[in-house]
């Protein structure tokens, strides 16, 4: 019981930190607005091996990704560093719980498995935390794999601003 009590303090100070950094960015006070990775220390980074040529046996293949993915000992250790220090540490809290290490084009739209640039602590909390995000990627992965939207077009969308990609993706 004392643990679950310490896990909703620290998801409280966290909603409490990223109010106050909607605030500092020019959201209003009381408005719920979506948590977008830090441009400038996650840019997002492709997969130099995934192309749209071969989309048809990498990324469009049923388990490509397992064989991809860094191990979670790489993107734990890589989320404690990042929630330490500026700018993911005014998140707030460094409980790695909280957060998921995301890639920001994700592996299934040929994003970068182990590049930091394509790395952040995104966090679950809030109803624009992590698992809207993965509604985003599995949307783009089918619109991609069905040659409705060029590989290309999919990571500039969700490496841009994630949340409009959903807006006009998943929302249409």
């Amino acid at each position: 019981m004392k643990h679950r009590g310490r896990t909703l303090v620290a998801t409280q100070t966290l909603l409490i930190t990223l109010s106050m950094v909607f605030a500092q960015n020019g959201a209003h006070a009381g408005a719920v607005g979506p948590v977008l990775p830090n441009a400038k220390v996650t840019p997002g980074a492709i997969n130099p091996l995934v192309t749209q040529s071969n989309i048809g046996s990498t990324i469009c293949v049923i388990g490509f990704t397992k064989t991809i993915r860094p191990p979670s000992s790489y993107t734990t250790g890589l989320k404690r560093s990042q929630l330490r220090t500026l700018p993911y540490s005014a998140f707030g809290s460094t409980d790695t719980k909280l957060f998921e290490e995301d890639h920001l084009i994700p592996l299934e739209l040929g994003g970068h498995p182990t590049d930091p640039r394509n790395l952040w602590p995104e966090p679950w909390s809030g109803s624009t935390g992590a698992r809207l995000k993965d509604q985003l990627e599995n949307k783009l992965h089918l619109l991609v794999c069905s040659h409705q939207v060029t590989l290309k077009v999919a990571q500039s969308a969700i490496a841009t601003n994630w949340y409009l990609a959903y807006k006009r993706y998943v929302q249409g």
